[in-house]
């Protein structure tokens, strides 16, 4: 059993402690990387409220996670999931930029092409 064999979180932000956290072990990510994430996360809590976290699963993919407290009258759940959509498609490069990297450093994949054959 590896370090990484359940779900790994990359950041996240919490529109009720109004914090933004990034796992210590992407400090090494480019600045601007770690910028735009930071961006993302805070304009997303504060449109739609709750808790949202960029967590890999077992394959690498990044996925958002929002949660929210019980009973939170201010929470969007529909607004929420529109807002995913659209970043999924707008940071499609930016999210697939982090996918690729955790492949390689966490997951330790070879990114070869050629090996296929």
């Amino acid at each position: 059993m590896g370090m990484y064999d359940d779900r790994i979180v990359l950041c996240g932000a919490n529109s009720y402690e109004e914090k933004y956290y990034l796992n210590p072990d992407f400090e090494e990510l480019p600045d601007h990387v770690k910028d735009e994430l930071k961006i993302m996360c805070v304009l997303y809590v504060h449109d739609v409220g709750g808790i949202l976290t960029l967590v890999y699963d077992e394959n690498g993919d990044l996925c958002f996670e929002v949660t929210a407290e019980d009973f939170d009258p201010m929470f969007d759940d529909i607004g929420s999931q529109l807002l995913i959509k659209k970043l999924q498609m707008e940071k499609a490069d930016l999210l697939e930029a982090l996918q690729l990297y955790f492949k390689v450093f966490f997951l330790g994949e070879d990114l070869d092409m050629d090996s296929e054959e």
